[in-house]
């Protein structure tokens, strides 16, 4: 019995050019998604919230704000590229290739396409993956590259941040 460390994500020596990562979780977009972005980013156009705008577009329905599809894709891929990165550094090359709706489920996956050690930060390195998402059709609907700095493994400013508890499990509180 013992304490089991969960994911704790790549450190920059992990990462490997053409290294191909499938984000595990998908993600169903709903109208109510699609509301609150488009009021929380103050985005006007009607094409994201008025059925009847929807209604008379070459789509026949309200489109998502490609802002939330970039949001949930960025998302998506954290867990295996920038959950020990600190900045992002470029998002170069977007493209919007497939429209979404209310009920599409997106899948993301990313491509290692560059490492290179940083020259200022001996504690990191730079990072580029190419990501994209798929509807649940298997249609490219959107795809990007981004830049990250990412920890070392060693790098004294990537250590663990879980709190130790003041009283630890015992093996009694088990059923």
């Amino acid at each position: 019995m013992g304490v089991k460390s969960g994911w704790q994500g790549r450190f920059f020596e992990d990462f490997e050019v053409g290294d191909v990562y499938r984000h595990p979780l998908g993600r169903t977009i709903t109208e109510t998604d699609n509301t609150w972005f488009t009021l929380l980013t103050m985005n006007t156009n009607e094409a994201h919230f008025n059925a009847e705008v929807g209604r008379q577009s070459e789509f026949g329905k309200p489109l998502v704000v490609s802002t939330l599809t970039i949001a949930i894709a960025i998302g998506q891929s954290v867990t295996d590229t920038t959950q020990n990165a600190f900045a992002n550094l470029g998002l170069d090359q977007l493209k919007l290739t497939h429209p979404v709706f209310a009920g599409d489920t997106l899948w993301s996956e990313s491509m290692v396409t560059a490492t290179r050690a940083s020259g200022s930060r001996p504690h990191a390195g730079i990072v580029t993956v190419k990501t994209r998402s798929l509807n649940q059709h298997g249609d490219e609907v959107l795809s990007f590259l981004r830049t990250f700095y990412v920890h070392r493994r060693d790098s004294p400013l990537a250590k663990p941040t879980f709190p130790e508890a003041k009283t630890p499990f015992t093996a009694e509180e088990t059923p």
